[in-house]
């Protein structure tokens, strides 16, 4: 058993506990700025790196789940197109979804 949550050590060394780096992308050439937002960092939102080619990026380590998000181009919200689904929040409002495996 893990002292720390209580839980046995083989449940935390699962896949499902285990962090990966997922890659997002938002295809806004004339935008300013680019952040992203999601129910893994409580949607606050961070900054995303802006490419030559007119896309931005950004890296973020993720456990195994569905998660929610969505990009602010120019502080306003946008569905990413390329998104496993889409579903609402808690303030009801539309969120992209991505699968984590």
């Amino acid at each position: 058993m893990n002292a720390i949550d209580g839980k046995p050590d083989s449940e935390l060394c699962s896949a499902r506990h285990s962090l990966r780096p997922v890659h997002f992308y938002c295809r806004a050439p004339q935008a300013t700025s680019v952040q992203l937002a999601g129910d893994f960092n409580h949607w606050n939102p961070l900054a995303m790196q802006r490419r030559d080619d007119g896309w931005w990026f950004i890296q973020v380590m993720l456990i195994h789940g569905h998660h929610q998000y969505r990009f602010l181009v120019d502080g306003k919200p946008v569905l990413d197109p390329r998104a496993a689904g889409v579903g609402r929040n808690q303030s009801n409002e539309e969120v992209s979804i991505i699968a984590v495996g």
